[in-house]
């Protein structure tokens, strides 16, 4: 396959809008088929400034809107009615910003924690100082549904597993879901905040952790923003080495969750054979780059890595992974509970704007690796799609994406020889904007970085793919009985820690 290889570090298009202007303008780029990638408020002193990123895969487009707002008359014309990740972006800058969205279909809080006192936004110049927090006293507007036989099944915030906080409310009839609501963002940790003042080699530790399963993904959209904001060029060798560190971090986790799925359909012997093989992967990892979860390995204008996998590994994993894959689709109890399971249709999965796996297993033809690459894959990619929208075609995507994955990976090692990486890490003192996606093993990352004087982060916006994916989660919840929640769960499987920056 060849691929532009530019595409992954354009610079954008910039279009400074007034208020009036905005929604015209939005409007016209998603109906050329344009995505919405990214919405971030930036705090400027005397007004805000909201940057719409608009991105396109063929031709390779990236679009920025850019929107001043006076402080004193902080609103922006609501996109809710144009994109329903629009929606999403504007209430979590209300919340954060206290920018209002004039016309938004439901002006309900989003981040806000009950307890933050009124008039407090965490994201703002001012807020640097504490104040005294209130008691929790607003509670989370869920919908009641009301009719005979209706009744309410509330899980969470806390779960028994080492997961972060999410709260599910269930409203049922017998055991079949009706309605489904989640509410995350329990922990808000000030991901975004942590990145200000910092130097932009020193953002690469923090980026690593925005999600502990995905450092990579991470830190490479992390680490590509900043190189498009400081003209740092990256060699071809480097690039190899980043997309070959991109691969193996798929590997080990499509892997948990090819066997996690079988798991949470009894077929425990599958999930242990799994697990055995993750353990492989991450010692594997470990080699590569001295950490079981390829931290440390990517670095402004390069990589640092200790050695390259060994193919015969990676080629024997995954024909033990095609076994298991066998051996658990041709179960015809594990087919049965699969099949049919938490259908989220073709038309729904694109007007949510879901991205990666979930996408792609209703029909979605959509990956940064083929529409936005920073280098060649070779032949030996593809993207893999199904069209079922159910439990098993999201289990099928994963397990074909292993494949791929391994096959791409060992071709990488091939290309590279006896190359490891430069391991060297470029200087970005000038002052600028870039902006990154990258495909990771859920789906595309996108990270917009402002670099001040002096060279030091002013603004980091991330967008891990979770936060437009959860929204799918419910619509594919309906009509499904409630035991099966762990498991439609489970194949999606988002991020809490990666949405609930």
């Amino acid at each position: 396959m060849s691929a532009d290889t530019s595409a992954g570090r354009a610079a954008p298009e910039v279009r400074s809008l007034t208020r009036d202007q905005l929604r015209q303008e939005a409007s016209a780029l998603l109906q050329a088929g344009n995505r919405l990638a990214l919405v971030a408020c930036h705090d400027d002193g005397d007004r805000l400034r909201v940057v719409y990123s608009f991105v396109a895969a063929a031709p390779h487009h990236l679009v920025e809107l850019h929107v001043l707002v006076p402080q004193t008359d902080a609103w922006i014309p609501s996109l809710a009615d144009l994109s329903y990740p629009a929606g999403n972006f504007e209430r979590e800058m209300r919340d954060l910003y206290g920018l209002r969205p004039a016309g938004h279909p439901q002006p309900y809080r989003l981040v806000r924690h009950g307890h933050w006192p009124r008039g407090w936004y965490p994201m703002l110049n001012d807020a640097h100082v504490a104040p005294e927090f209130e008691p929790d006293v607003e509670s989370f507007p869920f919908v009641e549904v009301e009719g005979p036989g209706v009744y309410e099944i509330a899980v969470g915030p806390i779960h028994a597993g080492i997961i972060e906080p999410g709260h599910f409310r269930f409203s049922v009839v017998g055991e079949t879901i009706v309605r489904m609501e989640a509410r995350q963002w329990y922990m808000h940790r000030g991901v975004e905040r942590l990145f200000e003042g910092v130097r932009p080699a020193d953002g690469i530790s923090l980026a690593e952790q925005v999600t502990g399963d995905t450092s990579v993904g991470h830190s490479l959209a992390y680490a590509m923003a900043v190189e498009t904001a400081s003209g740092i060029e990256v060699s071809e060798p480097d690039r190899l080495v980043r997309a070959l560190l991109l691969e193996l971090e798929r590997l080990y986790n499509h892997i948990t969750d090819l066997g996690s799925l079988a798991n949470d359909v009894g077929f425990g012997i599958v999930n242990s054979h799994a697990q055995r093989l993750r353990e492989e992967l991450l010692r594997i990892n470990k080699g590569v780059t001295g950490h079981r979860f390829l931290r440390g390995a990517v670095t402004l204008g390069g990589t640092g890595v200790q050695m390259l996998p060994e193919p015969e590994s990676l080629r024997r994993i995954a024909e033990e992974v095609q076994e298991i894959v066998a051996i658990s689709v041709g179960h015809s109890i594990v087919r049965d509970r699969f099949t049919g399971t938490a259908f989220l249709p073709a038309a729904q999965a694109q007007a949510i704007g879901t991205l990666g796996v979930v996408a792609r297993a209703s029909g979605q033809e959509s990956d940064d690796r083929r529409d936005r690459p920073f280098v060649d894959l070779g032949e030996a990619f593809h993207v893999v799609t199904e069209t079922g929208g159910d439990v098993l075609s999201r289990y099928r995507v994963r397990a074909g994406e292993f494949a791929v994955s391994t096959a791409v990976a060992i071709d990488l090692v091939g290309r590279l020889g006896t190359h490891l990486s430069s391991g060297s890490t470029a200087d970005a003192s000038h002052p600028g904007a870039g902006l990154a996606l990258v495909e990771g093993w859920r789906g595309s990352i996108c990270h917009r970085v402002e670099l001040g004087r002096g060279g030091v982060l002013t603004r980091v916006k991330i967008v891990d793919p979770s936060f437009l994916n959860w929204p799918a989660l419910p619509v594919a919840l309906a009509d499904t009985i409630v035991p099966d929640f762990p498991l439609v769960n489970k194949s999606f499987n988002q991020s809490y820690a990666g949405n609930d920056l």
